[in-house]
């Protein structure tokens, strides 16, 4: 039997994580064993402390399940926040298995990129770039000077990392990956090698690496 402040964590974050309302059945089985009617006392409470005037939020049954929403009563003044953000960051399978090979092997040149995936990756890097997952790094000190690439500030933000000493293991980025960015992903095995991956696939570019970044 877990201690009830643990079972009210847990529980509480179940919830919060569950991207679809979480049924009763599935938040007890989730629990090994957990008895039930604890569980439900526990849900029972976490809904009637969020329903209070001094939260934001509240967990509200949804279609069978539960989930955390915004209270109706603050609905203006959210939806004019909302307007204000971003959009989601969405990226395809092969921008998400160059991120990968970047934030493990950087700073990194494009050539060495193309080494670990098999294909011309000037096309998806650029499009990191664009999207402020990627800055440049300055350049290689080889013949030739290749432009060095790594993550950026926004890449930990979008992972939830304190820095990259914080990077999970590769299986473990792929998941982190699926979850705050949306597509699934196959990245490369520890030993560095990679999936196929078909021509048809993967993105490309004529115009060769894209400029040194300033802010870099």
């Amino acid at each position: 039997m877990w201690p009830d402040e643990t079972l009210r964590a847990v529980i509480e974050g179940i919830i919060y994580v569950s991207p679809e309302p979480v049924t009763f059945d599935a938040i007890v089985k989730s629990l090994d064993g957990e008895d039930r009617d604890r569980v439900r006392a526990v849900i029972d409470t976490l809904v009637h402390e969020y329903d209070r005037p001094e939260h934001g939020i509240c967990i509200r049954l949804v279609a069978g399940g539960y989930k955390f929403s915004s209270k109706p009563e603050h609905h203006e003044t959210l939806s004019r926040f909302a307007k204000s953000l971003k959009p989601p960051v969405r990226l395809s399978k092969p921008a998400l298995e160059t991120l990968a090979v970047i934030a493990y092997r950087q700073p990194v040149t494009l050539p060495e990129i193309e080494a670990v995936r098999g294909v011309d990756c000037g096309g998806v890097t650029h499009t990191l770039m664009e999207k402020k997952l990627v800055v440049t790094a300055g350049r290689k000190n080889v013949v030739g000077r290749p432009i060095l690439y790594r993550t950026s500030r926004d890449f930990l933000v979008h992972f939830g990392l304190k820095d990259l000493s914080e990077l999970p293991s590769l299986r473990e980025f792929e998941e982190l990956a699926r979850q705050a960015l949306g597509p699934a992903v196959d990245v490369p095995d520890e030993a560095g090698t990679q999936p196929e991956v078909p021509a048809g696939n993967a993105e490309t570019s004529s115009g060769g690496e894209p400029p040194d970044d300033p802010n870099a």
